[in-house]
């Protein structure tokens, strides 16, 4: 018998949840599919974006040629940009967009010899986060270099929000004077949304958006109000049962103690599977659409959970962990966490696809 644990990821839904985003605001939208498209498969969501997307992004070289590589054609942008010439020359050579964000990327580029106005850049402001991107007083600068510079074709203004998925901070409305400021005279298409600036800051709104999470329908906010429809389901079986006596532990460490005779199922999927180790008992789960609950801590490859109320319930009962009955968000606050996280861990489980589009 195989394994039942498994990761369903719905197409349609990811092209919904796109086509709503980029829906959100004037300009176009990126589909970021870094980190293998958040844990969903760069490639196969790419795919089955391809014909709607007006360009994808990813977090480095690799990932892009990765989607080259599996006939992709759309733009796609490099978000920590070059980190040396060999990725710069396959960028040229590729068409990829790269993001400029520190002074070594700018000096490569003056540094090398490729064919003129080939490569497109997008210059990287540091309005506040304080993590990638030239300050503000050295934008104005690094612009003048970089439309010096043989190669570039053209100059793409960005910046990246620390608090957009924060409603009740001005920390965003602060980043986006700030990056007016600094970019006040400088020709150039612009790119301040992410996911949390889509649904909470239209405000942010320019050329480009970079549809990240909200595009696997999760959503950020504290107070969720997007029509968003989650794109993965993470799923296994019971594949055996058992009662326990009041008074009877379960698990490692004996951290949960039965109080009335108990019903256990156990359920083949853990956290070597994706699933947080650090949930604790309490945390629900669906058994075959009903609710219920995890008993008992989580292990490498196994969780138990309370059947007790669901005679009907038992080995083969199909068990939801998180999807679109089960909110990712509600698992990750109860792992001390976010969603983000959850879906990236997910390696181990086989992945199958559905949708009009299933590849």
């Amino acid at each position: 018998m195989t394994r039942p644990s498994k990761a369903t990821i719905d197409l349609t839904a990811l092209r919904a949840n796109y086509l709503w985003g980029r829906s959100q605001q004037t300009g176009k939208a990126f589909a970021v599919v870094k980190a293998n498209a958040y844990g969903h498969g760069a490639v196969a969501c790419a795919q089955a974006l391809a014909d709607i997307a007006d360009g994808f992004a990813v977090a480095f070289c690799a990932e892009a040629l990765e989607l080259r590589n599996a006939g992709i054609t759309n733009p796609i942008l490099i978000l920590e940009g070059c980190f040396d010439l060999d990725e710069i020359r396959l960028a040229q050579q590729h068409t990829l967009w790269v993001a400029i964000h520190q002074e070594s990327q700018i000096q490569d580029l003056e540094n090398t010899s490729l064919s003129a106005n080939t490569l497109h850049v997008w210059l990287k402001v540091d309005s506040g986060m304080h993590r990638a991107g030239f300050a503000p007083q050295e934008v104005q600068a690094a612009h003048a270099r970089l439309k010096k510079c043989q190669a570039v074709a053209s100059i793409t203004l960005m910046s990246h929000f620390a608090s957009s998925d924060e409603p009740d901070k001005r920390t965003t409305l602060k980043q986006i004077d700030t990056f007016e400021e600094a970019t006040r005279g400088l020709p150039g298409i612009r790119s301040l949304s992410n996911s949390g600036a889509v649904l909470a800051w239209p405000q942010a709104a320019r050329d480009w958006a970079r549809l990240g999470i909200l595009l696997y329908g999760a959503d950020p906010l504290p107070q969720p109000t997007a029509q968003l429809i989650p794109v993965m389901t993470l799923q296994s079986e019971v594949f055996a049962e058992r009662w326990l006596e009041p008074g009877e532990s379960i698990g490692y460490g004996g951290r949960f103690v039965t109080d009335a005779k108990t019903r256990v199922g156990l359920v083949a999927i853990g956290y070597a599977d994706g699933y947080p180790r650090q949930v604790p008992s309490g945390t629900p789960v669906s058994v075959d659409g009903a609710l219920t609950r995890i008993i008992g801590r989580v292990s490498m490859d196994m969780i138990t959970i309370d059947l007790t109320s669901h005679p009907s319930a038992g080995i083969g009962s199909q068990v939801e962990l998180w999807g679109k009955q089960i909110d990712i968000n509600m698992i990750a606050r109860a792992a001390g966490t976010i969603s983000y996280e959850l879906l990236c861990n997910v390696k181990r489980v086989p992945k199958v696809y559905v949708g009009d589009i299933a590849v």
